[in-house]
């Protein structure tokens, strides 16, 4: 069996550092990765600037934005059709907003191929949700929205593997407490949801998701608003881990600058992990910000600050995982649990047999 399924990441994930436009429109930014990539969902956070993070999705569309560190909706009160223009063949094209286009400091953006926004519907059923979802089941990578009916239920994701990270939104909510994760490397059937946009411990909670594993058609949820309100909207990003290009877990921190060594099957180009405690912030870091180890580099999802840069974010990005490099009780305090989510930049070893260089 090959290693890997994807000898070039590149054409379902990018992560590229693009100048802002500042009050300019219409100027498209490109990713330089080896594939041509039209994303399907765009996260973008400016880089040296205070300003908060923004979300597009071609589900949705690209005049509408959710924000990873805030609860705002996207029932139409925070549609800005002066941010995103359009996903390009290769990139994007932006508008004149400053949150993804100032030109006094570049941008990160990091992006993913679904299904170029072509949906499969799926009918309410009982308390089973109704919705659509686009799926790029290569990459292991769905895009779902539906409307919630107040009931434990099930929601179809399209990818035939089990997924192992969903993110929800309620896009109807304004509430802080609207972004719901699942990661089944913390629970294997997210009986200890967390929360993107916060630092909230990882809660034992049924109601979210029903204390119910996820199988390879669907994923549950339950009785929460922040997943499953009668007649409210929501949005979910559900991945599944593919050899060679994404891993999902957790991890022991051991409170030593020679922190654990995490075994992916791949390079990275970017990793989100999170400490379980109450406090610990989901700290960011890509290979485009630094291009040596150890990245030293970090954005925090449920902040606006600009990168952090300060020896508590050291770690390395290896040819086949990534080491972490600091004693941050943020970071690595000793014996306690880091759920975490990485995708390739390059595989450990092609289907062909060729092993990737560390950086």
């Amino acid at each position: 069996m090959a290693f890997t399924t994807i000898d070039d990441p590149s054409a379902h994930f990018q992560v590229t550092e693009y100048a802002g436009a500042g009050g300019s429109s219409n100027i498209s930014r490109t990713f330089d990765g080896n594939s041509d990539l039209q994303p399907d969902l765009t996260w973008h956070k400016s880089i040296g600037q205070t300003y908060d993070h923004y979300m597009f999705d071609s589900t949705r569309g690209v005049g509408l934005y959710l924000k990873p560190n805030a609860g705002v909706p996207d029932d139409g009160t925070s549609g800005d059709t002066t941010s995103l223009a359009s996903f390009d063949s290769d990139g994007f094209t932006l508008a004149a907003s400053q949150g993804i286009s100032d030109g006094s400091a570049n941008i990160a953006c990091f992006g993913w191929k679904a299904n170029g926004g072509t949906r499969t519907t799926f009918t309410e059923s009982g308390n089973n949700p109704g919705g659509g979802y686009q799926a790029n089941t290569t990459a292991g990578f769905s895009i779902v929205d539906y409307t919630g009916t107040g009931g434990n239920g099930t929601v179809s994701h399209g990818l035939g593997k089990v997924p192992w990270c969903v993110f929800i939104k309620n896009r109807s909510s304004t509430d802080n407490d609207s972004w719901a994760i699942g990661n089944r490397g913390h629970s294997s059937s997210f009986a200890h949801p967390g929360k993107l946009n916060g630092t909230d411990a990882w809660t034992n909670t049924a109601t979210p998701f029903n204390d119910s594993n996820p199988t390879d058609t669907v994923f549950t949820v339950g009785t929460d608003h922040r997943t499953n309100a009668d007649g409210e909207s929501y949005i979910a990003y559900v991945w599944a881990p593919i050899k060679g290009f994404s891993h999902f877990g957790s991890f022991l921190g051991n409170g030593l600058e020679d922190g654990p060594f995490i075994y992916t099957g791949f390079k990275p180009a970017w990793l989100m992990y999170k400490e379980d405690e109450n406090a610990g912030a989901w700290g960011i870091w890509n290979h485009k910000s630094v291009a040596y180890n150890p990245i030293n580099k970090r954005l925090v999802a449920q902040g606006n600050g600009a990168y952090d840069t300060s020896d508590d974010n050291r770690i390395d990005f290896l040819s086949n995982g990534f080491k972490i490099r600091t004693d941050s009780g943020g970071f690595n305090e000793d014996d306690r649990e880091i759920v975490y989510m990485a995708f390739a930049h390059q595989p450990f070893v092609s289907s062909e047999g060729i092993p990737t260089t560390a950086r």
